[in-house]
C-alpha cells in the first residue's frame, strides 16, 4: 500500500505551528471551499460553510466518511494563514474569497 501524499496545514491563531495532513484530503476540501465562498463580505458564516462544503466532497476521498467539522476548520484556519481567505468583523465570524 503506498503512503499517502502529505501537505502542511498551518493554523493562523498558531503561527508558525504546521500539521501534516493527507495531500488529497487536504486538497479537495480547499477546493469545495474556495468554490463556495463569495469573492466580497459578508461572506459565509462557519456553519453555512461546512453545509456547503459537505457535499462537494468525494466520498472516494474520504471512504470512512467525510469529518465535516474538523477537516473544514483546519483547512479554512490554513487559508486564513496564507491570506487566500478572509474573515468579516462580525459576530458570527464569516468568511470570504481574499482578493490577493
Amino acid at each position: 500500500m503506498a503512503v499517502p501524499e502529505k501537505i502542511g496545514m498551518e493554523n493562523v491563531n498558531h503561527p508558525g505551528r504546521v500539521v501534516r495532513v493527507e495531500a488529497a484530503k487536504y486538497n479537495a476540501v480547499r477546493d469545495a471551499i474556495i468554490s463556495v465562498l463569495p469573492s466580497q463580505p459578508p461572506g459565509l458564516t462557519l456553519v453555512q460553510l461546512r453545509e456547503a462544503v459537505r457535499p462537494l466532497v468525494s466520498s472516494d476521498i474520504f471512504p470512512e466518511g467525510f469529518k465535516a467539522g474538523w477537516w473544514v476548520m483546519g483547512v479554512q484556519l490554513d487559508l486564513r494563514a496564507k491570506k487566500v481567505i478572509a474573515t468579516e468583523n462580525s459576530k458570527p465570524l464569516r468568511l470570504y474569497r481574499s482578493a490577493t
